[in-house]
């Protein structure tokens, strides 16, 4: 586990105590702005709420709003075992024909994946629209969990059509679905995609570590290869603190 990063105290400089401001304001505020600067280094994991309370005078409950200001805000995350770090930093997104795997490469983050459920199955009707398949034709289900240097960052659900029943669990947790389908000769051509938002499941909640009812970034996305077979569908939720969707518009 990475060591603690003791704040420096200087940070801190500008509390003052006699000020009507509030003191978990305040904190918040040298906090964020130290962030900011990167005089703390991202990914840095803050020592606990007692420590640093006791370093700077201050009772445990102003230190736990203060840190809530900023995870709230996206500039930090809290993780169960783990504790309190500095986000690496906000993924954005063009809305373009690319995977998040290959984003969060491109983006200087270590992408990594755990495969929540592998079911082999049959298409229903939503399924079976969306890939162009008979209700009932085989399918592989899967969901799956993508983290950026180690922060949960988005659950990913997709069904995959019969020739594509074949991919393990293994492959899935080592490599990006779309670097194996390319690997395969599959080229993604077009692709229908649907963005939104809605609150958190419990179960959504659990795996991103966040509450139940937070907001949520949703895509929904059909992607077909250059014959216009449709190779895969999926629905996607994302953290909104750690993620965006990025558009270019041009008039015509």
């Amino acid at each position: 586990m990475q060591p603690e990063y003791p704040l420096p105290v200087d940070l801190f400089d500008t509390l003052d105590k006699a000020s009507p401001i509030p003191l978990y304001y305040q904190l918040a505020t040298a906090l964020e702005q130290a962030i900011r600067d990167e005089r703390v280094p991202p990914g840095s994991r803050l020592e606990n709420e007692i420590s640093l309370g006791n370093r700077l005078g201050l009772s445990r409950p102003t230190v736990r709003r203060a840190l809530q200001e900023l995870v709230d805000k996206g500039l930090l995350v809290r993780r169960r075992g783990i504790g309190t770090q500095v986000v690496h930093g906000r993924v954005t997104r063009n809305v373009e024909l690319t995977s998040l795997y290959e984003d969060l490469g491109q983006s200087g983050q270590t992408p990594t994946t755990r495969v929540i459920a592998y079911e082999l199955g049959t298409a229903d009707d939503t399924a079976a629209t969306e890939l162009g398949v008979a209700v009932g034709a085989p399918v592989l289900h899967l969901t799956r969990l993508r983290c950026a240097d180690g922060v949960p960052l988005a659950v990913l659900e997709n069904t995959l059509p019969e020739d594509f029943t074949d991919i393990t669990r293994e492959e899935l947790e080592a490599r990006g679905l779309y670097q194996l389908m390319k690997a395969r000769g599959v080229s993604i051509r077009v692709a229908n995609q649907r963005i939104g938002a809605r609150a958190a499941s419990a179960v959504e909640g659990e795996l991103l570590e966040i509450r139940k009812g937070s907001p949520l970034l949703t895509m929904s996305r059909t992607a077909f290869d250059n014959s216009g077979r449709a190779v895969e569908y999926g629905q996607h939720v994302y953290r909104p603190d750690l993620y965006s969707f990025e558009l270019t518009l041009v008039d015509r």
